[in-house]
């Protein structure tokens, strides 16, 4: 038995989107088609050895992107892996699979973990994410969050 394939949505090149493994909702993302993975802010990563098992622990902590929660996550299933930057310089991160909603539909994906404090947005969705499910309008926004909000 085929699965029928999923028309794609049309998204635009900014977007709020919910995090729900995090207790997050309508955070800021910039969707970005020149980066392969998504990305989340985060801070205070570090590893954590405790009953023959190794956690990866961060916080989301940062009022200027709207998170205000200051929940320590672990996670058991994680992995580090090579990031290139636009620049070329590789660049060596944690990633973790979540689950985020947009248009109202839940997604496993992978993040990457990185400091953004200084970008404009915590969340970056890269082509690993958007591929093979939405086609991207950088003359508009906040698509999905406009008609979650109706």
């Amino acid at each position: 038995m085929s699965r029928k394939k999923q028309p794609k949505k049309l998204i635009g090149s900014t977007d709020k989107i919910d995090l729900p493994e995090f207790g997050l909702e309508n955070i800021a993302c910039k969707i970005d088609t020149g980066a392969y993975t998504s990305t989340m802010h985060c801070s205070n990563v570090y590893l954590l050895e405790k009953n023959e098992q190794t956690y990866l622990c961060f916080r989301l902590y940062d009022p200027k992107f709207g998170i205000t929660t200051r929940k320590q996550y672990r996670f058991l299933d994680f992995k580090e892996k090579a990031v290139r930057s636009s620049n070329g310089i590789t660049d060596y991160r944690y990633s973790i699979r979540t689950v985020i909603i947009v248009f109202g539909k839940k997604y496993k994906t992978e993040f990457t973990l990185s400091y953004r404090e200084k970008m404009r947005f915590p969340i970056l969705l890269g082509k690993k994410f958007l591929k093979k499910r939405f086609i991207v309008d950088v003359a508009l926004d906040n698509v999905s969050y406009d008609a979650k909000s109706k």
